[in-house]
């Protein structure tokens, strides 16, 4: 499925769980993620991509506290939300609101999920009721995460495309010949701005150790020629060397460029840094990067 609409995601943005609502626990947490919000807006960066499971809900709050910025869901969770549920809380949202709204849709894990089974039919089912919906949530609205070839061609027959999370560039070109060439490719590339590269990679190792217990994404790895030993000790050099951008504002940039050379449309990029009390918002590290992407954001 193609659209017009590739270019309101832009070719950078910002993926981020922290900027869920569900996870302010109180009145200036939730404040303070809606001011990042609208800086993030003012920067220029395309789309910002809730993660973490994220809710219509945090959908909506997002889009309230912005403009013009296009909000998507970086993954919901059709595990957690029926597809009517979705659709009725979408239209919800006020109009001007809704068209810039996209919704992420994913599978997660079956280690994480009661009940898990079939995991290509069940996304076929509510992609189903989603079109059945009144009223719908049409494809050219939403982008489903995809690792391997037959949810890559889902997300081109049914969705504007994909949103692959934790992947190498040499996956997003094999991504794009699944998807040919019209579809939107959107990575997430996870970044560490810090110079010191033993400790960016700690930092990277923190985040990566937890995703290493899924099989979705070691499988992925494995047919992309990594290997089990790389998955020892929170991840290999060779593996984090492949899957992070580590170092400065420009050398994130130019990672971001490996990806747009192997045919991503827009990369979302995920600001990790170390600490200790989880994600945050790094806005010292978005407004870095924003000058450093300048006109390319």
């Amino acid at each position: 499925m193609t659209s017009h609409a590739h270019t309101a995601f832009g070719r950078i943005g910002i993926w981020s769980s922290a900027l869920s609502a569900q996870r302010a626990g109180t009145p200036e947490e939730r404040t303070g993620i809606a001011e990042a919000l609208a800086e993030l807006e003012a920067l220029g960066y395309g789309t910002v991509w809730l993660g973490g499971s994220p809710s219509p809900d945090d959908a909506a709050a997002a889009l309230a506290a912005t403009r013009t910025v296009t909000v998507a869901t970086g993954i919901l969770s059709i595990w957690d939300h029926t597809a009517q549920e979705v659709a009725a809380r979408i239209a919800a949202v006020p109009a001007e609101d809704r068209e810039r709204f996209v919704l992420g849709l994913g599978v997660s894990h079956g280690p994480v999920v009661k009940g898990y089974t079939k995991p290509y039919s069940t996304m076929v089912e509510y992609l189903d009721a989603l079109d059945a919906a009144v009223p719908p949530v049409p494809g050219s609205r939403r982008v489903l995460a995809a690792l391997g070839p037959k949810m890559l061609r889902l997300a081109a027959d049914r969705a504007v495309g994909a949103h692959p999370y934790l992947v190498t560039a040499e996956h997003t070109a094999q991504a794009r010949e699944e998807l040919g060439p019209d579809a939107l490719l959107a990575p997430e590339l996870s970044v560490v701005v810090d110079t010191d590269l033993d400790r960016a990679r700690t930092t990277a190792r923190t985040m990566l150790s937890m995703y290493l217990r899924l099989p979705n994404y070691t499988d992925n790895l494995l047919r992309l020629g990594f290997s089990e030993s790389d998955f020892e000790d929170g991840g290999s050099v060779r593996l984090l060397d492949a899957l992070f951008a580590l170092g400065d504002a420009d050398r994130v940039r130019a990672r971001a460029q490996e990806y747009f050379d192997a045919g991503a449309g827009h990369v979302a990029l995920q600001v990790l840094t170390s600490d200790e009390d989880g994600p945050g918002l790094p806005r010292a590290q978005w407004r870095a990067l924003a000058e450093a992407f300048g006109d390319a954001l």
